[in-house]
């Protein structure tokens, strides 16, 4: 390590699909004697602690969140609530700003690193500490979403503007379907905590902070990388791909005996993250599509909307006509390890970036199935067009609705050694593992991203928008 060890603190957005990315990043750094202080709300700390593998350099620092009106007592992380309230969340995470400065004098890390608490920056700045975006969502869709062409129009873009890239985009490949851009367009306007805009409170953290950063290569998200540094013309720094380190735990004795009753490769595996419940009908559609495939599957879904529990909303017929083949949970489940089983042979995605890397580093062929999420879209465009690492299941362009058949097409497509599509993505996903999971490259992406932040602990920053050198 050249020089002595930074100080960082971490103070990720309260989701849990920010907070655990935050952590891994965390386990990276320490690895390399640096020292990490996590923010994180105060009953949330014991989820996380387990995934803590250098406790004597990562230390959590419990924040009490506070009640906002509308939330449930104790909620204090987006997996407290519904999708509808995770404004609220935001609100009471803004109304942290003083326990979080009083915490900054006390701990005086060197750098923050922060995603949509677009205030912090101002308050590092009067302390005299870096603030650093770092960002679950890919560069790939901040520059789609989030450049400075598209926010000097946010406010009159039409969902046709945003069916296309903006000016200097790329990657001509990467483009929304009509459903895709009505949503989009629909969150131009959104409101997300504190009587702030999700897009503007994006923008803020993106034009105040020191520098911007993100999960990934060079070699994979370059382009959109430079793009962004000429947009918001300050540094933009790339982690490495950030592959979670293998579990100190062994695969559940159910699943580990379940899955091992089937052939090589030969069973579906399909998880659409910790938040997104389906509607009914897309539920079914989805469930009868596995069913259609005459593959053994594992479904790990939320129960849907207008349900009490997933045995209620099956299709008819459906636990039967499935028995020893088929198995639909709602809970928990130890998905690293599941998709390292050998007789995993195909993911199905809601195309989160944690879970695109579990499965890239992985020999499991890929399905894309995104849900309404920018990040999630764009991402799903990258995977399936520019890089051809996985196929997406085909919707309507104008309803956005799959169907059980095409669910199975695109199964069927990844998992058929005949199918020309098939071998092409089969081929490009073997490629690309080899080159995630060769010896130097995370190493080596690590190890150049640290010495960029002790660059940027010494660079010049816009202050008041004038340049100046901060020691």
């Amino acid at each position: 390590m050249d020089g002595p060890p930074l100080h960082i603190a971490m103070f990720p957005w309260f989701a849990m699909g920010h907070i655990t990315p935050y952590l891994h990043l965390s386990n990276k750094l320490a690895k390399r004697g640096h020292k990490i202080s996590f923010f994180i709300p105060k009953r949330t700390q014991t989820k996380l602690e387990q995934f803590n593998l250098y406790p004597h350099l990562i230390t959590f620092f419990p924040i009490n969140v506070p009640h906002v009106d509308g939330l449930p007592h104790g909620a204090e992380t987006t997996s407290d609530v519904s999708f509808s309230l995770a404004p609220l969340i935001m609100t009471a995470m803004d109304r942290t700003d003083k326990d979080i400065e009083l915490l900054l004098i006390e701990v005086k890390p060197q750098i923050v690193f922060f995603d949509f608490t677009y205030w912090l920056p101002n308050l590092t700045r009067r302390l005299g500490i870096k603030s650093f975006q770092y960002l679950i969502i890919g560069p790939a869709t901040i520059s789609y979403t989030t450049s400075p062409p598209r926010m000097s129009h946010s406010g009159d873009l039409t969902e046709v503007d945003l069916m296309q890239p903006p000016p200097g985009y790329p990657v001509a490949s990467i483009k929304l379907h009509a459903h895709e851009a009505k949503f989009l367009a629909s969150k131009m306007d959104w409101e997300f905590g504190s009587g702030v805009l999700f897009y503007h409170r994006l923008n803020n953290g993106l034009s105040l902070s020191d520098a911007i950063g993100f999960k990934g290569c060079r070699e994979i998200e370059g382009p959109y990388v430079d793009y962004l540094a000429d947009q918001f013309g300050k540094p933009i720094l790339l982690s490495g791909p950030v592959i979670p380190e293998p579990p100190n735990t062994l695969l559940d004795q159910t699943w580990a005996s379940w899955l091992g009753r089937f052939q090589l490769g030969s069973v579906i595996y399909c998880a659409l993250g910790s938040e997104w419940k389906l509607p009914h009908d897309q539920f079914q559609e989805l469930l009868l599509g596995l069913e259609l495939t005459g593959l053994p599957f594992l479904a790990v879904l939320k129960v849907p909307i207008g349900f009490e529990t997933i045995e209620a909303a099956l299709p008819e017929g459906f636990k039967e006509r499935v028995e020893g083949r088929g198995i639909v949970h709602s809970g928990w489940i130890q998905q690293q390890l599941i998709l390292e089983h050998p007789s995993l042979g195909c993911f199905i995605t809601h195309c989160g970036a944690g879970s695109l890397t579990e499965a890239l580093v992985n020999t499991c062929q890929i399905v894309l199935l995104p849900q309404l999420d920018a990040d999630h879209i764009v991402n799903a465009r990258m995977m399936a067009r520019n890089l051809k690492v996985g196929v997406e299941v085909e919707k309507g362009e104008e309803d956005g609705l799959f169907t059980k058949e095409s669910v199975c097409k695109a199964v069927k497509i990844v998992m058929d050694d005949e199918n020309e599509v098939g071998r092409e993505v089969r081929a490009n996903h073997a490629k690309l593992r080899n080159f995630l999971v060769s010896d130097n490259l995370e190493s080596a992406c690590v190890d150049s991203f640290c010495h960029k932040l002790r660059d940027l602990l010494t660079s010049t920053a816009l202050v008041d928008g004038k340049v100046t050198t901060v020691e």
